[in-house]
């Protein structure tokens, strides 16, 4: 097998590390993701997501936001010799890196900004470089996947986010939001977009799923889908397994063309996992099956990491 280096487009396991739960050091804490499970699978680049509970919003929400960020400066800090931040464009050169992971802190959850466009660039500046308008509710920027019945478009604010966010070099993450907000983002960015972490709705009708028709005007963007391993999301209520991850990823690279899919975990922030991808260290396997299926080297290095550096290399400044 090729020795492919990973980008792993989100996980949720910073606030694991803030709640004192694990220090993301050692497997045997449990978990999904930690440094030596990570650095074994070859993952290169991490999004790791400050994931805005629904207990601290919206009251909350900054203050939760700006403990995560610091969670994330924290860990960077303590573990400086295996990983490092990514701020601007010129560190992703260093992707891969034979002893280091890359690290790109993520927001999920625009109610971090509060009602305030500068708090764009107060978390710009504290190291964030990609943000979800989102999560599954309403906020001031958008509506979520969960207000079913609005069919609203981005705010007056969340327009204004988008522009700022194109101007700082920030990427936008549209998992979790709305259609209509989709479609109005992909109207207003100059740069291209990423679903960090959602699935084809074709093949498992979960709201959180993005149709035919976004999985195309994604490539015609040359944005990017993470795919996500919750199997709710993969398959509903049956039983699933590594194959279901396999079928999204092949139908998505049918649909949208190979450098439109990458990978998106949701690793510590998913309760359950396919069989025979239980945590960050079964990437291998994962690797080996798009192998089997045919698949060529140049497009597993593509969807392993690739199409997630180019579209950084896009968007960071």
């Amino acid at each position: 097998m090729e020795n492919y280096f990973i980008v792993d487009g989100h996980c949720d396991s910073i606030a694991h590390y803030v709640n004192h739960e694990r220090t993301l050091s050692a497997p045997t804490e449990g978990g999904h993701w930690d440094i030596p499970r990570a650095r074994n699978a070859n993952v290169s680049l991490q999004f790791l997501a400050a994931f805005i509970e629904t207990q601290y919003k919206p009251s909350k929400a900054t203050w939760r936001g700006l403990e995560l960020i610091e969670g994330v400066h924290r860990f960077v800090e303590a573990h400086s010799d295996q990983v490092f931040l990514i701020r601007e464009k010129l560190d992703l050169n260093r992707i891969p890196e034979p002893t280091k992971i890359g690290v790109l802190l993520s927001v999920e959850g625009g109610e971090i900004l509060g009602e305030n466009l500068f708090m764009v660039d107060t978390i710009f500046r504290l190291g964030v470089r990609s943000l979800g308008l989102t999560w599954n509710q309403r906020n001031a920027l958008a509506d979520g996947v969960g207000e079913k019945e609005t069919h609203s478009k981005l705010t007056h604010l969340g327009q204004a986010v988008v522009k700022r966010m194109n101007q700082l070099g920030m990427l936008i993450d549209v998992s979790h939001l709305n259609e209509e907000g989709f479609w109005h983002v992909l109207d207003l960015t100059e740069y291209p977009v990423a679903a960090t972490h959602s699935c084809a709705q074709s093949l498992c009708p979960h709201p959180r799923n993005l149709t035919d028709p976004q999985l195309r005007a994604l490539a015609k963007q040359k944005g990017i889908v993470g795919v996500n391993f919750y199997p709710e999301f993969l398959k509903g209520n049956s039983p699933v397994t590594r194959q279901d991850v396999v079928r999204h990823i092949s139908h998505i690279a049918e649909v949208a063309g190979v450098e439109t899919v990458g990978f998106g975990s949701d690793f510590d922030g998913i309760d359950a996992t396919p069989k025979g991808l239980e945590n960050v260290s079964d990437y291998t396997y994962l690797i080996e099956d798009l192998e089997k299926i045919g698949f060529s080297n140049k497009e597993i290095e593509q969807i392993s990491g690739g199409n997630f550096i180019r579209v950084l290399s896009d968007v960071l400044k």
